[in-house]
C-alpha cells in the first residue's frame, strides 16, 4: 500500500550540488529530501523508502538570506584524537571561525509525498512484515511521532507533517509543464565507502513531479 504524507514549512533549502560556497536551492524538494522526511518518522533496516510522486501545492517562491556558517572542516583523525583525550584536536570554535554566506531559499512550501517501501528480508526479524511496517508508520505519523524532527534540506528549516486523508488526489499549484533541469535524485550505496550521486531530469506536470520511472544517471 502506498503512503501519502503532507509536509509544510516556512522555508526550505534543497542545495544544488553545482554551487560551491553560496547555497542555492532547487525549485522543488528532491526525492532524497522526501526520503529523509519519511525516515525521520519511521526507519528500519528491513525496509527502504521509494519516492513515487511529489505534489507541489504552493507556488514556488524564493528569498535571499545570509546565514552564519563556519569556514573550516574538521577531519576524522582529529575527532579521534579528541575522543582519546589527546588534546582538543584543533577543534573548531564557531565564535572564531564564523563566516556569513548568502543563500537563496524557498519560502512557504507545502508538498504531498507519495511513496512506498521495499523490504530487505535479510535484515528483518521473524515477526516483521510489510503490514507491520505500514501500520507503524501510519500510527506514528497520525500522532506526530518521529525519531528526530524532519526538516527541509537543513535542520534550521523544520518540516511539519500529517497524513493526507482526503479521498481525492492533491492538486498542484499550476497547470501545464515546467522543466526543472537536472536534479539530485539520491546516492547509490552499492559501495558504502564510496556512494555515487545520482541525477535525473526533473519536470513538473500540473504541479506534480513523477519520479517513479525516471531515468537516473550518475
Amino acid at each position: 500500500m502506498p503512503i501519502r504524507l503532507e509536509v509544510w514549512g516556512d522555508n526550505a533549502l534543497f542545495t544544488r550540488s553545482e554551487f560551491k560556497t553560496e547555497r542555492v536551492t532547487y525549485d522543488v524538494m528532491t526525492p532524497s529530501a522526501a526520503r529523509g522526511i519519511l525516515e525521520a518518522i519511521l526507519w528500519h533496516p528491513g525496509m527502504r523508502w521509494r519516492i513515487d510522486k511529489i505534489y507541489v501545492l504552493n507556488p514556488i517562491r524564493f528569498d535571499n538570506i545570509r546565514r552564519n556558517e563556519v569556514d573550516s572542516v574538521i577531519n576524522a583523525s582529529k575527532i579521534r584524537t579528541m575522543a582519546e583525550g589527546r588534546g582538543d584536536g584543533d577543534a573548531i570554535y564557531a565564535a572564531e571561525s564564523i563566516q556569513q554566506r548568502a543563500a537563496i531559499i524557498l519560502r512557504d512550501v507545502r508538498y504531498v509525498i507519495d511513496a512506498h517501501f521495499e523490504l530487505n528480508r535479510s535484515k528483518m526479524a521473524p515477526t516483521d512484515s510489510a503490514e507491520k511496517f505500514q501500520n507503524m508508520f501510519i500510527r506514528r505519523a497520525s500522532k506526530g511521532q518521529c525519531f528526530h524532527h524532519p526538516y527541509f534540506g537543513t535542520r534550521e528549516f523544520p518540516a511539519e507533517f500529517r497524513l493526507w486523508e482526503e479521498d481525492d488526489d492533491p492538486t498542484g499549484f499550476e497547470q501545464g509543464h515546467r522543466d526543472l533541469g537536472y536534479m539530485f535524485y539520491d546516492f547509490d550505496y552499492c559501495n558504502p565507502a564510496h556512494p555515487i550521486p545520482l541525477f535525473f531530469r526533473a519536470e513538473l506536470n500540473d504541479g506534480v513531479m513523477d519520479v517513479k520511472s525516471v531515468e537516473v544517471k550518475s
